[in-house]
């Protein structure tokens, strides 16, 4: 690839070929490129030149980035093709196992990450010699564990593409179980635990007033309805996707007991993706889900778009004993007051309330923001939301009302 890092016009005609592989990289690494895009990006090219480099990364990343996720991706699978001497050195050492030190960015490691795999095309490093020097060094004893054990406890936004394929084949096999509720109501039963009094009378009545028997009844069951409120913002993005991969999996197993599953994303506005959730195909599913939801990868309005939901869809979805799952980190900038005041009246209108925040993965998570402070008093639970591991105990929320996760700890901090 040497050749390659020279962006002056090639005298080969290679210009076309190259920018082909380099639109070879970028689908591997996870962007929707296809042929299509491939020819616009030489017609691009040919169209504005390339005496600058600059010119030439503006004018690929504008036929091949469609999303603001995307362009950290882009670029460093660009800084590796097409600019770095050394990029196969470089590619190899990120897919050694990780060393305990300085901790860099988080998303742009997990970027360089994928770009890795995605030019060495699924090739793995060879191991490290055994010198003096490497046995000194402090490897991280996460790489001795099992795939699936270390994916599950695995940041979903430091996966690389191939763990987040993995991951979702995974979370396709989770369930999350619920217990039925008691309601009410009653019916006849041969071996109840109450008596029928209305029912024993009647029966007497046929007899001329003798009771030959005590007729019994026991409460009828019901399964409850499942409400997912999904934060779809730039700080959420990657975790909204994982989320609603598992969400569609609970959606569409039978026999979990889930009376129906609703689900709505909200960034700026809400939208009710319900109806793109009963497609059998994930993939497809989600990509209509993607286009109904013009918000997606923008900002944050979470008190406006909690009102409209409690005014448009609130007494549609939240009868009998609804549980509500609300996944968001809580960064709203708007009103805390209306937040506040949102967030209790849906508090109320539920039987449970569940706030899975993917910023309790840190240790030192403090309620500092103040939509965090204002929501965090009208909660039920409080749990991270950041791996497989963390929706796996979901299921132990939903069942216990006693669990309140992270609540009565950060309660404590708030008061202090």
């Amino acid at each position: 690839m040497a050749e390659y890092a020279d962006l002056s016009l090639p005298e080969d005609g290679k210009l076309a070929e190259n920018i082909a592989h380099f639109a070879r990289a970028l689908r591997k690494a996870g962007l929707p490129v296809g042929p299509g895009r491939t020819l616009d990006a030489v017609r691009a090219v040919a169209a504005a030149g390339f005496d600058r480099r600059e010119d030439f990364f503006h004018t690929l990343q504008a036929v091949f980035v469609s999303r603001p996720e995307e362009r950290l991706v882009f670029a460093q699978i660009f800084r590796l093709f097409w600019r770095d001497p050394r990029y196969l050195d470089h590619m190899m050492s990120l897919l050694l196992p990780q060393i305990s030190g300085v901790q860099e960015d988080r998303a742009a490691q997990a970027a360089e990450k994928r770009a890795a795999e995605a030019l060495l095309d699924g090739q793995l490093p060879p191991p490290p010699e055994d010198t003096e020097e490497a046995a000194k060094i402090e490897v991280d004893a996460t790489s001795t564990m099992s795939t699936e054990e270390r994916l599950k406890t695995l940041d979903f936004e430091q996966m690389s593409t191939r763990e987040i394929d993995e991951a979702k084949r995974m979370l396709a096999r989770l369930a999350l179980p619920v217990k039925p509720l008691v309601t009410r109501r009653t019916r006849a039963a041969s071996l109840g635990t109450g008596i029928d009094s209305r029912r024993t009378l009647r029966e007497a009545l046929r007899r001329g007033g003798e009771i030959a028997r005590l007729a019994r009844k026991k409460p009828v069951t019901r399964w409850p309805n499942l409400i997912v409120l999904c934060d779809i913002s730039g700080s959420m993005s990657d975790y909204s996707r994982m989320v609603l991969h598992f969400v569609h999996a609970v959606a569409n197993r039978k026999g979990q007991g889930w009376a129906r599953v609703h689900a709505f994303t909200f960034g700026t506005r809400l939208t009710n993706i319900t109806r793109h959730l009963r497609a059998r195909d994930v993939d497809a599913a989600l990509k209509a889900a993607g286009a109904e939801a013009q918000d997606w990868s923008g900002g944050t309005r979470i008190g406006a778009s909690l009102h409209a939901f409690n005014r448009d869809w609130s007494r549609r979805v939240l009868g009998q004993g609804a549980v509500v799952l609300l996944i968001t980190d809580g960064l709203d900038r708007d009103d805390t007051g209306q937040l506040s005041r949102e967030i209790d009246r849906l508090h109320l209108s539920c039987r449970r309330l569940i706030w899975l925040n993917p910023l309790l993965r840190w240790t030192g998570f403090a309620p500092k923001a103040a939509g965090i402070r204002a929501m965090l008093p009208h909660v039920d639970s409080f749990r991270a939301g950041h791996s497989i591991a963390s929706l796996e105990a979901l299921g132990r929320a939903i069942s216990d009302p006693g669990d309140g996760g992270e609540k009565a700890r950060l309660m404590a901090l708030i008061a202090d």
